[in-house]
């Protein structure tokens, strides 16, 4: 929570420092916020809000941590705050999706949830063998999603559900 508070203020004062100076800086200000800001009138938009962060709670966090980057190489870094936390970078910038953080599970202050995250990846195949070999399992095999492409859902070290799609249009 401390961590979606404190970008939703950098953006804030990033929305106001560039109107102030007037320059577009809208990548950087839209990342955090449902509201989007027109320079031409000085007014904010309402834009359609969407999921900008995910969370990972982890019994052991430095397991999970290999885990991540073992499997789909993401990056992490610890978060310099009052908590211990690590923020997550699942893709390189203007690479569709969203970045994250993972905490250990008994500092989370919310119960369990039960929202699933989905990761692309290029071959679920391949991917459910790695999430294997790096002591997860695939606890749903790979099926088809017709017109979309292969699906399977796997389980973390830490025994948290994820999806792994392959996208394929030709998928029956």
């Amino acid at each position: 929570m401390c961590v979606l508070i404190s970008c939703a203020l950098t953006v804030s004062e990033s929305i106001a420092s560039a109107s102030a100076s007037g320059e577009r800086q809208d990548e950087k200000m839209h990342i955090w916020s449902s509201r989007k800001h027109d320079f031409q009138t000085g007014k904010e938009k309402l834009i359609m809000p969407r999921v900008v962060h995910f969370e990972i709670s982890a019994d052991e966090p430095e397991r999970a941590l290999k885990f991540y980057d073992e499997v789909f190489g993401w990056k992490t870094q610890k978060w310099d705050g009052p908590q211990t936390y690590w923020l997550i970078t699942t893709g390189e910038a203007g690479q569709p999706g969203i970045d994250g953080g993972l905490m250990k599970r008994a500092d989370n202050p919310l119960p369990p949830s039960s929202a699933t995250n989905t990761i692309d990846v290029p071959s679920v195949d391949d991917y459910a063998r790695k999430v294997s070999e790096h002591g997860g399992k695939v606890v749903m095999p790979r099926s088809a999603v017709p017109g979309h492409g292969y699906i399977a859902y796997c389980a973390d070290t830490e025994g948290n559900i994820f999806g792994i799609m392959e996208f394929d249009p030709s998928a029956k």
